[in-house]
């Protein structure tokens, strides 16, 4: 049977191969094959075990296709260090750009870098390092002494600018005398001026630098010998999805709990109550809770519980538990199993909701007691997408979110009568990149996956 695109996501753990009919006016999603990832050794070798789970789902012989797109999360997916001058402003917009592009980040500094940052970097071993500071025409200092500091390591490792444009020549002459030209990529300022994040040039750029180093991760030497076509850091082709819903349906979240991280994609304007306040606010925001997944970091959420409590909510023994937890597997097979994923589920996403949304705080002033928004506003979201095996496969999880706005009155949550939908096709990260390519066909695949009419 031949395919007219497959899209392969590649995670820490399991490889999926989602498959397409495109070529018509009514592009269907056909069917999906999952194998275990083979990073330590060749993702080739995984990538092919599920597309052999494709054939036989499909009950077919064999598949060849026209075209392959990818996504990865894999070897530690886009480990990045950023490197701003003041926290508050080119910092938190190169951040929120790298978070935005689907990068997981394992250091910042604002100011210039100290030495303990740079024996970090070495430690870290990112796959690209973000420089950024200044505002056009503005500071130039800072960017250029980080960046001569972060030559000096001599390491073999892509750099992005995106700082102060006065810098732009000087960075380039830094560039060759060191003999790392190759290394070097220079984009618009992510923070121009005071008043204005400038995301979607640098988060394009991540995107390419990732596609053209993936190959240099463990594992990955030979991806392009199956992949013809885009592939992106599988956050980064989520977030893609979020917006083209966005564009289509209106301001949106998108709650995706993994087996490792939960992610929350949001892209919503603020109302106008609190627009004054939502200075350094991205349109488009992604947080990523590291510490919070139901299955490689299931242990930390167990944690994050009484244990009496946990036991309760899921009406089990402590010897009942211990054996679950013994043999825990990311795709619960009985009753007390659903019943404890749900709740690690209920827990990661309530806890990622609350560090992504914003507060109404209470603050005292000369003129007496005022309540005033902090953080990101999504009250004028009218959609929530739910993602991710747990979210979608567990009954009820709907609920999850209606609890949590109901019982949160003092954060900047959507209305408790908001929509929310279940990624049913398990595409959000498959329509994402195939969207680079045809984005007119992501469109009606993610409505027939969310049920939109």
């Amino acid at each position: 049977m031949n395919i007219d695109v497959l899209v392969a996501e590649i995670g820490s753990t399991t490889t999926l191969v989602n498959a397409f009919d495109i070529h018509n006016n009514d592009p269907i999603f056909l069917g999906r094959g999952v194998a275990n990832t083979t990073v330590s050794t060749n993702v080739v070798e995984g990538l092919q075990l599920a597309i052999e789970d494709l054939s036989k789902n499909l009950n077919v012989d064999e598949i060849t296709y026209d075209e392959m797109f990818a996504s990865s999360s894999a070897a530690g997916g886009l480990r990045m260090s950023v490197h701003g001058l003041v926290y508050e402003m080119t910092v938190r917009a190169s951040k929120e750009a790298a978070l935005n592009a689907g990068a997981n980040i394992h250091l910042v500094t604002a100011g210039k870098i100290k030495e303990r940052d740079l024996k970090k970097i070495i430690d870290i071993k990112p796959n690209i390092i973000l420089v950024a500071g200044g505002t056009d025409f503005g500071e130039q200092d800072t960017a250029l002494d980080n960046m001569e500091q972060i030559l000096n390591l001599n390491l073999d490792i892509p750099i992005i600018y995106a700082g102060n444009l006065e810098n732009h020549d000087e960075i380039k002459e830094m560039f060759e005398n060191h003999k790392k030209q190759k290394y070097l990529k220079i984009v618009d300022n992510v923070y121009p001026r005071v008043d204005l994040l400038n995301i979607l040039p640098l988060r394009k750029t991540i995107y390419e630098t990732f596609e053209e180093n993936i190959i240099h991760a463990k594992g990955m030497e030979h991806i392009f010998e199956m992949v013809t076509e885009k592939i992106m850091p599988t956050p980064g082709s989520v977030m893609e999805s979020t917006m083209i819903l966005r564009e289509n349906i209106g301001d949106i979240i998108t709650i995706d709990v993994g087996g490792a991280t939960t992610d929350i994609h949001s892209v919503a304007i603020p109302s106008d109550d609190f627009k004054e306040y939502q200075e350094g606010e991205p349109l488009s925001k992604r947080t990523v809770e590291g510490d919070l997944g139901v299955f490689i970091n299931h242990e930390n959420v167990i944690e994050l519980f009484d244990k009496n409590e946990l036991l309760e909510k899921i009406s089990l023994d402590e010897s009942k538990f211990n054996e679950i937890i013994e043999n825990y597997n990311y795709i619960p097979q009985t009753k007390d199993e659903r019943r404890l994923v749900f709740e690690l589920t209920k827990k990661c996403t309530q806890l990622a909701l609350d560090r992504h949304a914003g507060d109404l705080k209470r603050v005292f002033t000369s003129s007496g007691q005022k309540i005033i928004p902090e953080g990101k506003d999504l009250t004028q979201v009218e959609h929530i997408v739910l993602t991710g095996g747990a979210l979608i496969n567990l009954e009820g999880t709907e609920e999850i979110v209606r609890n949590y706005i109901s019982k949160n009155p003092t954060k900047l949550l959507p209305n408790k009568n908001v929509q929310i939908y279940k990624d049913h096709d398990y595409i959000m990260a498959s329509v994402g990149v195939l969207s680079l390519k045809y984005p007119e066909y992501a469109v009606t695949l993610l409505k027939k996956s969310l049920r939109i009419e």
